[in-house]
C-alpha cells in the first residue's frame, strides 16, 4: 500500500475527538508538509538551476496534474503573472479533464494515460520547455503520459510525488519526494501531501523568478498591478527601496506603467525613464546591476 494510503495508526479513533481536538490533529499534522519540503530543498534547488538555462532562452513552465495536485498547478501558473509579470503564455498548465474539472472532479479523467501524453503534445513542447508533474501518488497515467510525452519532446521534465520510488519522481529528468506519510484523514491527499506540494510549488517558482531578477532585494519589483491593491502596492515598493515621497513615486511610476523596476533606476539613478529602461535592458533587468550596486 502506498504511503499516502496508508490508515494513520495515531488517530484511530479520530470520528470520537472534541472538536478542539479534532482541529489540533488536523493543524499539527501539517507541520509535516513542511519537514516533507525541506528535505526535499537540495531536488528543489537543482530543479530551479536546471530550469534556469532553458527559461532564460525562452522556454515555458507547463504544470500538469490530476484533482488536488493539478489544481495547485494551475494556482502557481496563474499567479506568475500579477506577481512577476510573467507572461502567461509562458505558464501553462494541463489538468486532467480539462478546465471544467478545477470546479467539478471529472471522473475517469486522471486515469487517461493516452490523453495526458496528447494534451501536452498539444502544446508542442520543444527543448527549451520545463514540464513540472505533480501527483501525490505518483503513479497517476495521465501524469505519467504528459511526462513520457515531454520526455519524447527533449523538455525538461521534474516530478513531484508524495511517495518514495513512484514513477512520476524515477522517470523524470529531476525526481522531488516529498514524504509527507499518511494522512490523518486516510488517503485524503488535499491535507499534507497537498500542502507539500503547494509549497514546493511555490519555493521552485519563486526562486526561479528571483534567478530572473524578478526581484529587488527582497522586494517584488516586477510585479504587474492588476488592481488597486497592487497599483497602492507599486507605489509602497518604490517608496520604500528609493525614499521618495509618495507624490514623487506616484509621477514616475506614472510614466513608466507603473513598472517598479523603472521607477526605481529613474529615480535613484535620476535619469529619464528611457534612460531608465535602457539601464535594466542591459543588466539583464537586474535592478541591482543597473544602479551599479
Amino acid at each position: 500500500m502506498l504511503s499516502t494510503e496508508t490508515p494513520n495508526r495515531q488517530h484511530p479513533s479520530l470520528d470520537q475527538y472534541p472538536t478542539g481536538q479534532l482541529v489540533a490533529v488536523l493543524i499539527d499534522d501539517q507541520l509535516a508538509a513542511v519537514e516533507a519540503v525541506r528535505a526535499a530543498g537540495v531536488r528543489i534547488a537543482e530543479a530551479v538551476e536546471a530550469a534556469l538555462p532553458r527559461i532564460e532562452a525562452g522556454g515555458r513552465l507547463v504544470y500538469v496534474g490530476a484533482g488536488t495536485s493539478g489544481r495547485l498547478g494551475v494556482l502557481d501558473s496563474v499567479e506568475l503573472y500579477p506577481t512577476f509579470s510573467w507572461p502567461r503564455e509562458r505558464a501553462v498548465a494541463l489538468l486532467a479533464g480539462g478546465v471544467d474539472a478545477m470546479f467539478v472532479a471529472v471522473d475517469g479523467a486522471e486515469d487517461d494515460l493516452a490523453q495526458g501524453a496528447a494534451d501536452l503534445r498539444a502544446l508542442m513542447p520543444g527543448t527549451l520547455d520545463v514540464v513540472l508533474l505533480l501527483a501525490a501518488s505518483g503513479a497517476t497515467p495521465y501524469v505519467l503520459g504528459a511526462l513520457r510525452a515531454a520526455r519524447q519532446a527533449g523538455a525538461l521534465t521534474v516530478g513531484f510525488a508524495n511517495n518514495p520510488d513512484a514513477p512520476v519522481a524515477a522517470e523524470a529528468d529531476l525526481g522531488i519526494t516529498l514524504d509527507t506519510g499518511p494522512e490523518v484523514i486516510s488517503g485524503s491527499t488535499r491535507l499534507k501531501a497537498g500542502t507539500s506540494q503547494k509549497i514546493a510549488l511555490n519555493t521552485f517558482s519563486s526562486a526561479l523568478m528571483v534567478r530572473l531578477n524578478k526581484v529587488y532585494g527582497n522586494l517584488m519589483v516586477d510585479l504587474k498591478p492588476t488592481n488597486a491593491k497592487l497599483v497602492q502596492r507599486a507605489v509602497s515598493l518604490t517608496m520604500f527601496a528609493t525614499g521618495a515621497d509618495e507624490a514623487a513615486a506616484r509621477a514616475v511610476l506614472a510614466q513608466c506603467d507603473f513598472h517598479v523596476k523603472v521607477a526605481i533606476v529613474a529615480l535613484l539613478k535620476k535619469t529619464s525613464i528611457d534612460q531608465a529602461r535602457g539601464l535594466l535592458d542591459a543588466a539583464h533587468g537586474s535592478v541591482r546591476q543597473a544602479l551599479g550596486a
